[in-house]
């Protein structure tokens, strides 16, 4: 069983940046697929960000391409979401999310949650 322990949310000025770290215990993650997803309150929960195992292979959702960066050390059993030119639409409850290799971007297709951190950005 894996947990996962999101941090690093704030609040933040229109054009700031933030990192959230993502740590995981109960087990090596080298083996799961990660992701990032935010959910903004009245909205679905939605995909931003995935890495796979290796590391190697990234993608993104196309709002965030070019000013989000995942990344991954494993040695570290953490993962993390680097949010650079942050707009007010970037505001929501950020989650980490591991899942055995698959699909990135499915919400359904992770097992295991972090408990989400909050990032709000002011316009």
């Amino acid at each position: 069983q894996v947990q996962l322990v999101d941090t690093g949310g704030g609040l933040v000025q229109a054009g700031g940046s933030l990192t959230l770290s993502c740590v995981a215990s109960g087990g090596p993650i080298s083996i799961y697929t990660m992701g990032w997803f935010r959910q903004a309150p009245g909205m679905e929960r939605e995909f931003v960000a995935g890495v796979s195992g290796s590391g190697l292979s990234k993608y993104y959702v196309d709002s965030v391409k070019g000013r989000f960066t995942i990344s991954r050390d494993n040695a570290k059993n953490t993962v993390y979401l680097c949010l650079n030119s942050l707009k007010a639409e970037d505001t929501a409850v950020y989650y980490c999310a591991a899942r055995l290799p698959g699909s990135y971007s499915i919400v359904g297709s992770y097992d295991y949650w972090g408990q989400g951190t909050q990032v709000t950005v002011s316009s």
